[in-house]
C-alpha cells in the first residue's frame, strides 16, 4: 500500500506515529472505496469463507471481507496498527487479530518503521534501498526499528484452517511470505512495486511451486482487473516487466485451476 507518498510536516516523534495511523485511516476508509473493494473480493470468496489478511495495516480489507460475510484472520506486526485492529474488530467473533509478521520460517525479525506512513513499514532493507533511489518515494523515512515475531502461512493454516483467499501486502517481503506456504489456496493476491520487480517475479515463482495458477492484476488502489481473461505465468511476468516505472504499484491476483 502506498498512501500519498508526500512527506508530512515534522512533528515530535511521540506524535508522528499516531498522526500517521490516523492519516492512513482517513485514506483507506473513504466510503467511495467500499464498492470497488467488495466487488473485487467477491470474485474470490463469499460469506462463511475464511480469508487471511497478511499485512492488515489499518484494516480496510478486513472491513471489506466482513461486509461480505467472511471470517478473517488479520495479521499485522506493527504494535500501533495491531492495537488499532483490536480496537476496531476486537468485539467481532469472526475476526482474529494476530500481532506478528509472516515469513518463510518462524522466528523474529527487525522491522523498519515509517512513522509518517506506517502502511509502508517493512521487514526488507532491500525495499528501503530501492525506495531511496526512486523519485516517487522521495522524503520517505524509515527511522525506527522494532523486533517482531514471525510466523508462517503454514502455521496460520494449522491454527485457523485453510483460507479461501489470502491477501498479501508486506512491502517487499511478499516472496518470503509465500515461501512459508506448502498448500495452494484457491486464490491469493500479492502487492508488487516497480522499484522491486524481482520480488514480484520471485512471488510468481512461488505460485508456480504451489501449483497451476492463472493470473490477473490491478494497478494502484483502483481495484479493477486489467486483463479481460486470466493469463498464465509467462504472460503476467511479461506484463509486469513492461510496466513503466511511474505505474509504481499494484496487486497481482492468482486463481487456482
Amino acid at each position: 500500500m502506498l498512501p500519498g507518498l508526500s512527506a508530512m510536516p515534522r512533528l515530535p516523534a511521540s506524535l508522528r506515529g499516531i498522526v500517521g495511523v490516523l492519516r492512513s485511516v482517513g485514506i483507506y476508509y473513504r466510503p467511495e472505496r467500499r464498492g470497488a473493494l467488495d466487488r473485487m473480493h467477491a470474485r474470490f470468496a463469499a460469506g462463511g469463507d475464511l480469508a487471511f489478511d497478511i499485512g492488515s495495516h489499518v484494516g480496510d480489507r478486513v472491513a471489506s471481507f466482513r461486509r461480505l460475510g467472511m471470517r478473517v484472520v488479520a495479521v499485522e506486526p506493527q504494535p500501533l496498527l495491531a492495537r488499532l485492529l483490536r480496537l476496531l474488530y476486537g468485539l467481532d467473533p469472526q475476526v482474529t487479530v494476530v500481532e506478528a509478521a509472516v515469513g518463510a520460517a518462524p522466528g523474529a525479525l527487525r522491522m523498519h518503521l515509517n512513522l509518517d506512513n506506517p502502511t509502508v513499514s517493512t521487514l526488507s532493507a532491500d525495499f528501503i534501498h530501492a525506495a531511496a533511489g526512486d523519485r516517487a518515494w522521495r522524503g520517505q523515512r524509515w527511522e525506527r526499528e522494532v523486533t517482531v515475531p514471525v510466523t508462517t502461512l503454514d502455521a496460520l493454516i494449522r491454527r485457523f484452517g485453510e483460507p479461501r483467499f489470502v491477501k498479501i501486502d508486506v512491502e517487499g517481503f511478499e516472496d518470503q511470505v509465500l515461501r512459508g506456504l506448502s498448500v495452494a489456496p484457491s486464490a491469493l493476491s500479492f502487492e508488487f512495486t516497480t522499484i522491486q520487480r524481482p520480488v514480484a517475479r520471485a512471488a510468481l515463482a512461488e505460485c508456480g511451486r504451489l501449483g497451476l495458477y492463472r493470473f490477473n492484476a490491478a494497478l494502484g488502489e483502483g481495484q479493477r482487473l486489467l486483463h479481460a481473461n486470466w493469463i498464465g505465468a509467462n504472460g503476467i511476468r511479461a506484463w509486469l516487466d513492461a510496466l513503466p516505472p511511474h505505474a509504481n504499484s499494484g496487486d497481482i491476483y492468482a486463481l487456482r485451476g
